[in-house]
C-alpha cells in the first residue's frame, strides 16, 4: 500500500474528525482542534493503564477509532468500537487496515442499544458523545447497567464555571432555593437550536454537572485530569444516587 494510494482513500472517506498518521498521510492535517485527538489525548493518558494485556474495551461513539487503536497498542484483548455513522466506521476500518491492526471490531450501533451486547467491559470509553445526546442521564445510567465491568474515561464539551461542587445531602423546599443561583452550581447548557453548526449538540454541562451525572450514575471519581475528562471506577449505586471516594472527589 503506498502513500498515493492511502491519500486517495483518505480523500474518497473525508472529511475527517480525527487526524491519524496513516503511515505518513495525515487524514485531518487542517483540523480546527490542531492535531485532534492526539493533541488532548497526551494531557490525560498517563491515568489510563499502560498495559492492558488481558483486558476487554469498548469505544463508544469511537469516530474514525484514534483511541481504539490506542487501547489496542497497550494490549487490549478485546477492543469493540461502536458508532452510529457507518462513515466514521469506515474511516476506522480503514485506519486499521493501513495500519495492520486486524483485530478490532468496529460495529454500527447506538449508545441506547448498549444492552444488546450482552457482557461487560474491563474499560469504557466515552469520549466525546455525552452532549450529543437528548437523555444524557439515561446514556450514563445504561453504561453503569450493562456494560462498564470496571473502569470509564469519560470526556465532555464543558461551559460555564468551572470546579469541582460536593453538594449538601439536602437543601430546604424554600431556603435552598437560592443554591440554585450560586455559580458553582452543577448545571447543562441546553441548546434548542445549533452549537457549532451541529443539530445533534444537546447539551453543555459546566465541570461540577459532568462529575455529578457521573456520582448518580454509579461512577467513583478516581482520577481527573483536565476539567473534561474523568477517570472512573464502577460502584454500587446507593439510594442517593452518588458516589464519593473515601477522601472526596478528584480535584
Amino acid at each position: 500500500m503506498n502513500v498515493d494510494d492511502i491519500e486517495r482513500r483518505v480523500a474518497e472517506l473525508g472529511p475527517w474528525f480525527h487526524n491519524l498518521d496513516l503511515r505518513g498521510v495525515s487524514t485531518a492535517p487542517d483540523h480546527f482542534l490542531w492535531n485532534y485527538p492526539e493533541n488532548k489525548f497526551k494531557r490525560f493518558r498517563h491515568v489510563v493503564p499502560e498495559d492492558l494485556s488481558g483486558k476487554s474495551v469498548l469505544d463508544i461513539g469511537c469516530n474514525a477509532g484514534f483511541y481504539s487503536l490506542e487501547m489496542k497498542r497497550r494490549g487490549a484483548a478485546r477492543v469493540l468500537g461502536i458508532d452510529h455513522d457507518e462513515r466514521y466506521l469506515e474511516q476506522a476500518r480503514y485506519a486499521a487496515s493501513v495500519l495492520e491492526v486486524s483485530d478490532i471490531e468496529f460495529r454500527r450501533m447506538e449508545v441506547w442499544d448498549v444492552a444488546s451486547l450482552g457482557e461487560r467491559f474491563d474499560l469504557v470509553i466515552f469520549m466525546g458523545v455525552l452532549y450529543h445526546l437528548r437523555h444524557p442521564l439515561l446514556a450514563l445510567d445504561l453504561l453503569h447497567e450493562h456494560v462498564v465491568g470496571d473502569l470509564l474515561l469519560f470526556q465532555s464539551l464543558q461551559a460555564g464555571t468551572k470546579g469541582m461542587f460536593k453538594p449538601e445531602a439536602d437543601y430546604d423546599f424554600f431556603d435552598g432555593m437560592g443554591e440554585f443561583d450560586r455559580p458553582e452550581w452543577p448545571k447543562m447548557h441546553f441548546v434548542e437550536q445549533r452549537y457549532a453548526n451541529d443539530p445533534t449538540n444537546w447539551w453543555v454541562p459546566n465541570e461540577a454537572a459532568s462529575a455529578g451525572m457521573l456520582r448518580a450514575a454509579g461512577f467513583e471519581i478516581v482520577e481527573h485530569p483536565e476539567s473534561e475528562v474523568f477517570f472512573c471506577r464502577r460502584a454500587a449505586r446507593p439510594a442517593s444516587g452518588a458516589v464519593y471516594p473515601a477522601k472526596g472527589p478528584a480535584a
